[in-house]
């Protein structure tokens, strides 16, 4: 079970990510969650969003250089050492996890976390084993 999430290239240079979220918004999608990661000369916008194909579709016709990526988005208890079970599942497995970060809003009493490893279906197995509640693509576009 997995999530489409956009990655976008961005120059690092100012008004950039505001035109993104403009762009978006004027079109009536919702950012669910976002991380942003910088360098000195560019930027990659990971975003999930309620209407994924959409939102690809408008920035590419909008020029930015745009990829699709399938991320799990994993139910983390929240209270201290929630995120460390979730991380020593993967430990114990030896499973790298590439990135993380959080969505804006919870599915329950606990929080969503949107993680990105090599392998999705063993990841996926993984976690459903160890009782790691996976949520799926119209739960987490619906938050």
């Amino acid at each position: 079970m997995s999530v489409r999430q956009i990655s976008v290239f961005l120059e690092n240079r100012s008004g950039r990510l505001s035109e993104v979220a403009r762009i978006l918004g004027d079109e009536g999608i919702n950012i669910r969650a976002l991380s942003l990661a910088d360098t000195s000369d560019f930027g990659i916008l990971r975003l999930i969003v309620n209407e994924p194909d959409k939102a690809y579709q408008i920035l590419k016709d909008a020029n930015f250089v745009i990829n699709k990526t399938r991320v799990l988005a994993a139910e983390v208890e929240d209270r201290p050492g929630g995120l460390a079970r979730l991380l020593g599942i993967f430990e114990s497995a030896d499973v790298n996890v590439e990135y993380m970060y959080a969505v804006v809003e919870k599915a329950t009493e606990n929080a969503v976390m949107i993680i990105r490893v090599e392998d999705i279906e063993g990841a996926t197995s993984l976690l459903r084993r160890a009782g790691i509640r996976l949520l799926g693509e119209k739960e987490v576009y619906s938050l």
